[in-house]
């Protein structure tokens, strides 16, 4: 018979880089509750700098959309059943599953039909793709641990333990940020209108609407020469693209930086983006946007005549909006598929440059809305969602954890 453990083995899965700054916060949270505390799965360069063993390289987990998943599938499918089997053998004390629920709900059920306990960190989007959703995934995580503050009560409705922890986002912005402070790390000028363009950070999203923004940023420049332009890029690949899309930009040519993704917004004005978590951290920066998106056409299609998609609104501000009681019209202007074209995001953008009045509504309507995603709760999102695995834990009869507060 196996030995108890003096401190908890703590397995967990993370996809994306999303996912292994997620985990590496955990891990630090963790710790500090289970000092000599085994955490091994599948994470990223940040989970392994905290002393994580990784079983796998995360990237083998970076696949987007329907089309994508299946190109990859027989892949997919024989890690989770190599991955599945080490954690059977190895029967760490909880799995976490952090994000990635194409593979990560699949890993936690056959886990938790072992008797495995199962925590999935970040609810997939039940408020939008099918709510009954909830209830199977209560068949893969004993506990849902939730970034939104509208999560838990859908899960309720169908028996499943969910959490609110806060987002981690949140935590990283003040409420107030400091627009000058960015404009001279990125050599802006303080009295020139800024405007942030940030098409998208994979090149698949480049090649989706890369042109399409860019195409937007030259009608933008050419009605107001006067407005700055700042494109980040988020790596060498996606750098080279938008260089060659900004060929013969008229005028002053937008200025193309390396990263600082962040520092252009908060350097901005406003923001002209793809929908996706940078709607997240503009809305928490309080900088006024303007959203536009296409996914690939295929699995547009697949969502369309599945009829899986519950919501007639897209980006996180304007869903959150709602949620939190902010009424039922859109709080930002967005323009999806075949409605994201160039006309109408550099229009829009030069709607919200021309007006202050909207422009200082949606940054009041922003600054509650960041309100709610902290919850009123005392501390760090990753410190909650901690103290929710430790309850599980010690539920489970392993030692007390350490009061980490």
């Amino acid at each position: 018979m196996a030995q108890p453990r003096s401190a908890p083995f703590i397995a967990l899965v993370a996809g994306e880089d999303s996912g292994d700054q997620l985990g590496a916060d955990l891990i630090d949270a963790l710790r500090r509750r289970y000092p000599g505390a085994r955490f091994a799965g599948i994470g990223g360069a940040r989970m392994l700098t905290r002393g994580f063993e990784s079983w796998h390289d995360i990237r083998e987990l970076s696949v987007m959309g329907f089309a994508e998943v299946v190109r990859h599938l027989p892949r997919l499918l024989r890690l989770r059943k190599t991955l599945v089997g080490r954690l059977l053998a190895e029967r760490p004390d909880v799995v976490v599953g952090i994000d990635a629920p194409d593979f990560n709900l699949g890993v936690e059920r056959r886990l938790k039909q072992a008797g495995l306990a199962t925590v999935h960190y970040v609810s997939p989007s039940v408020w939008a793709w099918r709510e009954k959703r909830a209830e199977k995934i209560g068949h893969s995580a004993d506990r849902v641990l939730c970034l939104f503050p509208m999560e838990p009560p859908i899960y309720a409705r169908h028996g499943v333990d969910a959490r609110f922890v806060g987002h981690p986002l949140a935590d990283r912005f003040p409420m107030v940020s400091d627009r000058a402070a960015a404009r001279d790390a990125l050599g802006l000028p303080h009295a020139t209108p800024v405007l942030a363009v940030l098409p998208g950070s994979r090149p698949s999203e480049i090649e989706r609407v890369g042109a399409i923004f860019i195409d937007a940023a030259r009608r933008i420049a050419t009605e107001r020469p006067d407005v700055r332009i700042v494109v980040p890029s988020a790596n060498e690949r996606v750098h080279a693209r938008l260089n060659e899309l900004l060929a013969g930009f008229p005028g002053t040519p937008p200025q193309l930086v390396d990263g600082r993704a962040h520092e252009a917004m908060l350097a901005a004005d406003a923001v002209l983006l793809a929908s996706g978590t940078a709607t997240l951290e503009a809305m928490l920066a309080k900088r006024p946007m303007v959203v536009g998106y296409r996914v690939s056409p295929t699995s547009y299609r697949i969502a369309k005549a599945l009829r899986m998609l519950k919501t007639d609104v897209y980006s996180l501000p304007n869903i959150l909006a709602r949620a939190c009681g902010l009424g039922q019209q859109r709080l930002v202007p967005e323009f999806m598929q075949d409605d994201c074209t160039a006309e109408r995001l550099a229009g829009a953008t030069l709607d919200l440059l021309a007006d202050s009045e909207r422009r200082g509504a949606m940054v009041a309507a922003f600054e509650y809305l960041h309100q709610q995603l902290r919850g009123g709760l005392d501390g760090r999102a990753a410190d909650h969602a901690a103290d929710a695995i430790a309850g599980m834990l010690a539920d489970r009869g392993l030692p007390a954890a350490t009061d980490a507060h």
